[in-house]
């Protein structure tokens, strides 16, 4: 373990976040924007790539590849934010304010990854 813990951190977080799309699908299959096909597929590929990219990150000859993936992925999860501001039902009950903090949020998980390259 020669990383930093907030780099273990950041692992777990992914791992965790990951799993929830299998532990509450219906919850992400909700927030999918209409326009994307095959919801329940997209909901467990998006999770599972969250867990293998929070993994590979602690693996060194997988890090930089990895975080790499993270921020991509970070970066079509903006879709998916942007799609929840657009309708009440389209944002699954959260309120507005929340869904507008997370936009900034998203980029500054990006920053966080970007800070291991």
């Amino acid at each position: 373990m020669s990383s930093p813990w907030h780099l273990y951190l950041m692992a777990g977080l992914y791992a965790v976040a990951g799993f929830m799309h299998f532990a509450k699908r219906k919850l992400y299959m909700r927030i999918m924007p209409r326009y994307l096909p095959n919801h329940k597929l997209l909901v467990y590929l998006s999770g599972l790539a969250e867990i293998v990219l929070g993994i590979g990150i602690c693996i060194p000859k997988l890090n930089v590849i990895s975080i790499y993936g993270i921020i991509g992925m970070l970066a079509v999860f903006l879709l998916v934010h942007f799609y929840m501001l657009s309708s009440k039902k389209a944002s699954a009950g959260f309120p507005k304010w929340l869904l507008i903090l997370r936009i900034p949020l998203q980029f500054g998980l990006m920053y966080w990854a970007c800070w291991y390259l």
